[in-house]
């Protein structure tokens, strides 16, 4: 399956130590760029929108990231920051990849056709101007992409579920610790009873994530997933990551 490469690798860059270092530079701590680098490709909306958008993340800790990051540079150009960064490792981390050519063959076929009804955040970074050509960069730039994609499905599923983000996180593998990541704050919903709706917020996500695959013929996805797998035994342990949602 793509889900879990995609979302590793996806997010890698975020969390790479050089990121942190460009969000320094600038004047940013690493969560306030994160928050702007990735909401700011909707441009200079206000907070809580940025907050709607992202789904998963506390709004109030959304709105603390945004705001001081607003006070630095307008949100745009921060996400075009983070989306160099995003190049850059790609090129560093990906460029040497034996397939990179075929990988960006097959899932630029996904992006550039997958509906965007609904997902915002995906939209908005599907027109982004990417600022460097070079195979491995925009190869991260694709597997951010399709992170965003999937999570902006999540995001619909859950809802339709009949959850709230946080019930969704609660009911998740990362329980109290991925909704304390995520800047909620306790008392958080008992989980038991949530536990088969995000079952099948889960199955719904992959049900409108894989419509988006579809446009590659059932040989084709199996390479492209087999080209995922390959890609990210290529990426040093420690490169990947990133904050979910």
């Amino acid at each position: 399956m793509a889900k879990p490469i995609v979302l590793e690798l996806g997010g890698a860059f975020s969390n790479d130590p050089k990121t942190m270092r460009r969000a320094r530079e600038i004047g940013l701590t690493g969560w306030s760029f994160y928050i702007a680098g990735r909401g700011g490709a909707l441009g200079d909306v206000r907070a809580d929108t940025a907050a709607a958008a992202m789904g998963f993340i506390a709004p109030g800790a959304v709105r603390d990231g945004w705001e001081v990051a607003r006070r630095t540079a307008p949100p745009m150009e921060i996400a075009a920051e983070s989306l160099s960064e995003c190049c850059r490792w790609g090129q560093e981390n990906l460029g040497e990849f034996y397939a990179v050519e075929r990988l960006l063959e097959l899932g630029e076929r996904i992006v550039t056709r997958a509906e965007s009804a609904g997902m915002p955040l995906f939209a908005a970074w599907r027109v982004m101007p990417i600022p460097n050509d070079a195979p491995g960069a925009r190869a991260a730039v694709l597997l951010h992409l399709l992170r965003e994609h999937r999570g902006a499905a999540h995001l619909m599923a859950v809802r339709a579920s009949g959850l709230t983000p946080i019930e969704a996180i609660i009911a998740g593998p990362d329980g109290v610790v991925g909704a304390t990541a995520f800047g909620w704050q306790p008392p958080y919903p008992r989980f038991e009873s949530l536990v088969r709706r995000r079952l099948m917020a889960e199955a719904l996500t992959d049900r409108i994530t894989g419509a988006a695959y579809r446009v590659l013929e059932q040989a084709e996805r199996r390479e492209f997933c087999r080209l995922l797998a390959d890609a990210a035994a290529e990426v040093p342990l420690g490169s990947g990551g990133g904050v979910r949602g």
